[in-house]
């Protein structure tokens, strides 16, 4: 038995040690470049907008592209003369001395024309290196989990990594030189004067609430408040539906689709069903009560009029998540995901009380609130784009006698105002005004009350409690209850800024 193990043993062929593998790079590359740098300053500028230093592989030559870099940018002159300066003189790299290997980087130079070419190779291989260190890092978390840790998380981490390299120029970017956000500022100007409207963010389609606010902004948290009955879930509809409905693109040269007016909507709907929504939007757009539409009582034209909408609706860029019970961490890796797979220029939340926050504060609701806040205005910067979350008033507002609520009113407020960058508040009197209907028996309490419904009927104010880019105030706008739409009042009624 002995002498068969042993032979066992010796016809198992022992598996060898993998080599080592090197990261993926291009020396030759990099040094091409560096030398097209040195040899012709104007190489620098076809590969400034995308390449940083750490995209080379090579120490050395990181440090030779930030020096180049900043010699150009100081309108001086990056050559291998005036470069050595500011290098050790003893430094050596490969046998060569710092001149010698200088002078070998502008020999071997490439051509002014291929610059951007090599400089594309340089940045996608360090993408590669960068996708390899999240691959190794997926493995040894998975294999060395903290106990507290789910997979979930670890998947979500995964995605906000990759969706952070999949953004060209936002990965691990840090800080940045105030004259890149001159030129962003400068960008939004241009694009306001061309956009419809004149905007600098998206238009809500509500034109005196665009006066006050120039359209949602980029990056911002919004916050749409109120009590139930007033209508917040109708509002935030119709302004995801009125982006929606004005998106145009075009695809630009790098065969991508971008956004040109409106915008792409996702709409997170944690309280309504997807077909509650959908039932809403065809009111809205049809007239027709959706009461009436669900329960079928309508004529012939009515429901051509539902068919025809319908077909409209359906090419509008408006992705819906009815999921109930998200934590902030799904949405934010789902608003990820739909941004690289269809494009996303608006988020809507509806609403914030219903998300879950990380299971670190469960003992605290004040404190998850908090983190649910936090996070969504990070997931506003990390995309760039504006989120509309709806949140809850407290009960303290009833007890008083003018009922328009104000920032103390927010459920949790001291995270939810200090994290928005606008607070909007919706208000209708007439809720308020049917709850204090007097009896018919007492004619002249009644004859006021009826004269004061005329005035309060079909009208709602949108106040703005908090905007960190222009004033504060109350924009008043037309409500139909029936079809729980907003809009415009007519020039008559409209507020004098």
């Amino acid at each position: 038995m002995a002498q068969i193990d042993s032979i066992a043993r010796k016809q198992i062929p022992v598996p060898a040690e993998p080599a080592p593998r090197t990261p993926p790079h291009n020396i030759e590359a990099e040094q091409a470049l560096l030398g097209a740098i040195l040899v012709n300053n104007e190489a620098f500028y076809r590969v400034s907008d995308f390449l940083e230093p750490k995209h080379f592989f090579e120490p050395i030559h990181q440090r030779i592209f930030e020096l180049a870099g900043g010699l150009v940018r100081a309108g001086k002159i990056a050559t291998p003369v005036t470069l050595k300066t500011f290098l050790p003189a003893d430094f050596d790299i490969a046998g060569l001395s710092v001149n010698q290997y200088l002078a070998r980087l502008a020999a071997e130079a490439t051509t002014i024309i291929n610059a951007e070419d090599y400089g594309r190779t340089v940045y996608d291989l360090s993408i590669r290196r960068d996708l390899i260190t999240i691959g190794e890092d997926m493995v040894n978390v998975a294999y060395d989990a903290p106990v507290d840790a789910t997979p979930l998380s670890h998947i979500e981490d995964a995605e906000r990594k990759l969706y952070e390299i999949a953004e060209t120029g936002r990965y691990d970017s840090g800080f940045q030189r105030f004259a890149r956000a001159l030129t962003s500022a400068v960008d939004m100007a241009a694009h306001a004067y061309q956009r419809d409207g004149s905007l600098s963010g998206l238009a809500t389609g509500l034109t005196d609430l665009d006066a006050r606010m120039g359209g949602l902004q980029p990056s911002d948290l919004v916050i749409l408040a109120g009590r139930p009955g007033m209508g917040k879930s109708a509002l935030a509809t119709n302004i995801a539906y009125n982006v929606a409905k004005a998106w145009t693109g075009e695809v630009r040269a790098d065969g991508h689709m971008a956004t040109v007016n409106g915008g792409i909507v996702g709409f997170f709907t944690l309280e309504m069903s997807a077909e509650q929504l959908a039932t809403r939007i065809i009111a809205e757009q049809t007239g027709i009560p959706s009461n009436k539409i669900r329960r079928g009582a309508i004529d012939e034209a009515d429901f051509d009029k539902i068919r025809d909408v319908s077909i409209e609706l359906q090419n509008l860029p408006f992705y819906l998540d009815e999921t109930g019970g998200l934590s902030v961490g799904q949405l934010a890796a789902r608003a990820r995901r739909l941004k690289r797979q269809k494009g996303l220029d608006l988020l809507v939340v509806d609403y914030l009380q219903l998300l879950q926050g990380s299971g670190k504060f469960s003992d605290s609701r004040v404190q998850e609130i908090t983190d649910i806040t936090t996070r969504l205005k990070a997931l506003a910067k990390e995309l760039n784009i504006p989120i509309l979350a709806l949140s809850q008033l407290s009960r303290q507002v009833e007890a008083r006698d003018d009922k328009r609520p104000q920032l103390s009113d927010l459920r949790e407020s001291g995270s939810i105002e200090q994290d928005a960058d606008v607070v909007l508040f919706v208000f209708r009197e007439e809720y308020y005004h049917q709850m204090r209907k007097p009896t018919e028996s007492n004619r002249e309490k009644f004859e006021e009350w009826l004269r004061e419904g005329e005035r309060v009927e079909g009208k709602a104010e949108v106040i703005i409690g908090k905007q960190r880019h222009g004033p504060t105030g109350t924009v008043d706008l037309q409500f139909e209850a029936a079809v729980t739409r907003f809009a415009n009042l007519d020039t008559v009624h409209r507020p004098s800024f």
